[in-house]
């Protein structure tokens, strides 16, 4: 193992940092033709922090804006029920305009019909957070093994990408990994000041990284990493691209010492071809490649790197590391909602083969 993983007790094996959301999700039906839908809590950051609780046993916890009003009692009490420890800035619901929690619209698609996301982020309180309101060195003096956050949250304001890097400083100070999933999202950077600032910003995070999470696209617009010219006849499962553009990115930020990422050949809305690859100080992994019959696609990616850090916590290889991830994320597209419903032997025994229709 590379990364130098605290081994000594610490209250907590994972803290995030992150807007916490609810989604609102009518299933298959468009929302044009909607007539009731189901809630999940969601975030990024967050759903990481949940599926490392309720699937992997865990001890984690989010720091995150929380409104008081009803829909802030509902966020909280899903947290709770998922296991997660809070660590909320609260703010005062007006009764008219907010501060809100941040709505996500999605409809699942089907067959050749994709999904439709849409949000609704007005005066969100999670974009208020500003560096000193969490007291970084009390959390941190109780011990945490990992933290991470993400490229949303970091683009939610012009302060927020400051909270990322008061945290990261005071996790690395306290011994703690610290991850980053760029999660690049230019509606968002473009009202910010766009894709120059953006990379500005990030850069200013990921300078404090250890674990980065991202894909080719993630990598060219939130670290200005050129990738190398797509072959028309190359699949999306081929990892050699990926390679390369890591290779450029720890070059630009030499202290990185893992970058991962799913790759996903989506040939319908409901049958996708998914895979997985793992960079750790030089060394090169691929996972299996199978078929998924996906029955909700959003939180995969949080699953993958949920089952991956799970591993590498574990002092699993990091060929079993990235499997667990692999396996986790795959699973977590079978269940409606954002964060995991697996249970570990599971994910185990999907990740050692057991299931599936498995492409060694």
């Amino acid at each position: 193992m590379t990364l130098n993983i605290r081994t000594d007790a610490t209250e907590l094996d994972f803290l995030a940092l992150g807007a916490l959301v609810h989604r609102l999700d009518p299933g298959i039906l468009p929302f044009r033709r909607a007539r009731s839908f189901d809630i999940h809590v969601s975030g990024g950051e967050y759903n990481v922090a949940a599926n490392l609780a309720s699937c992997f046993g865990l001890n984690t916890g989010i720091a995150a804006a929380m409104v008081d009003n009803g829909i802030g009692e509902m966020i909280q009490a899903r947290v709770a029920e998922m296991g997660v420890r809070p660590f909320y800035k609260h703010y005062k619901h007006d009764g008219v305009r907010g501060p809100n929690m941040a709505t996500v619209y999605s409809d699942r698609g089907q067959g050749v019909r994709a999904p439709v996301v849409f949000y609704n982020r007005s005066n969100e309180a999670a974009a208020q957070l500003q560096p000193g309101d969490f007291d970084w060195k009390q959390i941190f003096d109780r011990g945490s093994r990992w933290f991470h956050s993400g490229g949303i949250f970091a683009a939610l304001s012009n302060t927020t990408s400051s909270v990322i890097v008061e945290a990261m400083q005071q996790a690395k100070a306290t011994g703690a990994i610290t991850s980053f999933d760029l999660n690049y999202r230019a509606k968002l950077w473009d009202a910010l000041g766009g894709l120059s600032k953006g990379q500005e910003m990030i850069g200013n995070i990921v300078q404090h990284v250890d674990a980065l999470f991202g894909n080719e696209e993630d990598l060219q617009k939130g670290l200005g990493v050129t990738g190398p010219e797509v072959e028309a006849e190359k699949s999306k499962l081929d990892p050699d691209m990926f390679f390369t553009m890591i290779e450029k990115a720890v070059k630009k930020f030499p202290n990185i010492k893992m970058v991962a990422t799913t790759l996903r050949e989506v040939h319908s809305t409901n049958r996708h071809s998914w895979a997985a690859v793992l960079w750790l100080e030089g060394e090169r992994f691929v996972s299996p490649t199978c078929e998924l019959d996906v029955l909700d696609r959003i939180g995969g990616g949080d699953g993958f790197a949920s089952g991956l850090i799970y591993g590498l916590l574990s002092n699993k290889s990091p060929e079993d590391a990235l499997r667990l991830g692999w396996a986790h994320g795959a699973l977590l597209t079978t269940f409606p909602g954002d964060v995991s419903m697996a249970k570990l032997a599971e994910v185990e025994a999907f990740a050692e083969g057991g299931s599936a229709r498995v492409q060694r």
